[in-house]
């Protein structure tokens, strides 16, 4: 029991002491900036999906300056943003933005 009571006490002076370090080694603070408006949207048939939920995250500049891509890629792509990435997807868009993604020659070339 005093051995426990040894470590512990060892434990929580480490902690105290390396909390107490960070702090004033490392002074952290907020910052606040505004990012660029883009009012750029993506056009077409089918666009309303892309816009709705791609938007929120990318710009349309940025999805169409990408390689050629297949439907497949778009549907791994797609998949990745919202299984590794959280995108609030819902399940009936996926299939909407992978066809437009892969059927629009701005997004697709």
């Amino acid at each position: 029991m005093r051995s426990y009571v040894q470590i512990t006490g060892i434990v929580v002076t480490a902690l105290l002491t390396g909390t107490a370090l960070a702090h004033d080694s490392a002074p952290l603070k907020s910052e606040n900036f505004d990012l660029p408006v883009g009012d750029r949207q993506f056009t077409g048939p089918g666009s309303e999906v892309a816009n709705n939920n791609c938007l929120t995250c990318h710009s349309a500049g940025m999805v169409t300056v990408q390689a050629p891509l297949s439907k497949e890629v778009w549907e791994g792509i797609v998949k990745k943003m919202i299984k590794v990435y959280k995108a609030p997807v819902a399940d009936g868009d996926v299939a909407a933005i992978v066809d437009y993604l892969s059927n629009n020659p701005a997004a697709s070339k």
